[in-house]
């Protein structure tokens, strides 16, 4: 997963991967990842999450990533729970797999992720980003929705393995 994307007209090749893309002043603000078609490329923004990516890649040789074991979806909120919450969206879960840290903490189908410990979560990509190597073994607060009333489930999420 590629958390943040910057899209390019910049002009790039097979093997520009690993390049720097730099703005009109020289300065570096991604690193060409990807030629998507005639004229489109695709580049990783130097940021916090590049910048943790890369560290983590300096420490330990690889990046680690946390796993609850849910199949979800990003589902706009319902008018009610939508103006108490502050926002549009959430994270609706489709599946719950078995002996998942997920099924384990009782989460369960169309439960409505609303946040984890405290951050909002307004979609897939949200909880993607929530799942780093800080959350693998510590216990986690999840706000969710369900039936329309909102509770607090704890869950201790494991490593995401290579498959």
């Amino acid at each position: 997963m590629i958390d943040d994307v910057i899209q390019t007209d910049a002009a790039l090749n097979p093997g520009n991967s690993g390049g720097a893309l730099v703005d009109g002043r020289g300065r570096v603000v991604g690193i060409n990842t990807a030629v998507a078609g005639v004229g489109l490329g695709l580049a990783v923004p130097v940021n916090a999450t590049t910048r943790r990516v890369v560290s983590e890649l300096m420490r330990s040789g690889r990046v680690r990533r946390a796993w609850i074991g849910v199949a979800a979806g990003t589902r706009p909120l319902p008018p009610r729970l939508r103006g108490r919450v502050g926002r549009e969206r959430a994270v609706e879960v489709v599946e719950v797999l078995e002996g998942s840290p997920a099924q384990r903490a009782g989460l369960r189908p169309e439960d409505l992720i609303l946040a984890v410990d405290g951050e909002p979560v307004s979609g897939v990509d949200d909880l993607h980003r929530l799942m780093d190597s800080d959350h693998i073994g510590r216990v986690c607060t999840l706000a969710i929705a369900r039936d329309g009333t909102e509770r607090e489930l704890h869950l201790t999420p494991r490593e995401l393995a290579n498959r």
